[in-house]
């Protein structure tokens, strides 16, 4: 081979270079395109949506603490009005004995005695205006005495301590009373100790006294 000929051979022709076209502007633009689009913020609807949903669970936690902090109140509100309400129950059930005592001391003057000298009348007035005066005092704070003599025996408000045949009442009737009861609002202080009629004990069912 001459000189010419491998000078020819080392020289590219112009068909090979034409076969080989050059890159395109949107060929090569299209990778720095698609980086963009990676790196490229969030559209506005997107955006939006987005803090629509935060604001969403903001107002949902709110409104949980908000109820939460309601039912507190609420709580604490009852709380305080039962305490205030059974305030005074602590000193009621210290002054039951000094009621029973001046109940029990009425109950058993004579009939006699009502009629006596005046000395003795007095002091049986004494007697009874302090009870009275006492069982005011009770009603002031919502304390009721129980005094269920001939009313149905409740197990609510009574403790049967016996019964008592050949009574002419119905049985369950409350027929003796032996301690008063009392009541501050709905709660019981402590029962009435009551003597109940007894029925057919082949009809009716007999009244626990064993509690």
């Amino acid at each position: 081979m001459g000189d010419d000929e491998k000078r020819q051979a080392a020289e590219p022709t112009d068909d090979l270079v034409q076969d080989t076209p050059p890159a395109s502007e949107e060929d090569s633009a299209a990778p720095a395109s698609e980086a963009a689009d990676e790196k490229a913020p969030p559209s506005l609807e997107g955006r939006i949506q987005e803090l629509a949903a935060a604001l969403a669970k903001a107002e949902d936690r709110s409104l949980r603490q908000l109820a939460e902090t309601e039912n507190i109140r609420r709580r604490f509100e009852r709380e305080r009005a039962e305490s205030l309400k059974y305030a005074a129950s602590g000193l009621a059930k210290d002054l039951l004995n000094v009621a029973d005592n001046l109940y029990r001391a009425l109950q058993a003057v004579p009939d006699g005695m009502r009629e006596g000298n005046d000395a003795a009348k007095n002091f049986l007035i004494g007697v009874e205006m302090t009870e009275k005066e006492l069982i005011a005092a009770f009603q002031k704070h919502g304390i009721r005495r129980i005094l269920p003599v001939g009313e149905t025996f409740s197990h609510n408000e009574h403790q049967a301590m016996f019964e008592v045949e050949n009574t002419g009442q119905p049985a369950g009737t409350v027929v003796e009373l032996m301690q008063p009861g009392y009541i501050m609002h709905d709660r019981l202080l402590r029962p009435a100790m009551v003597g109940v009629a007894k029925g057919d004990p082949d009809a009716v069912e007999h009244i626990d006294t064993t509690v």
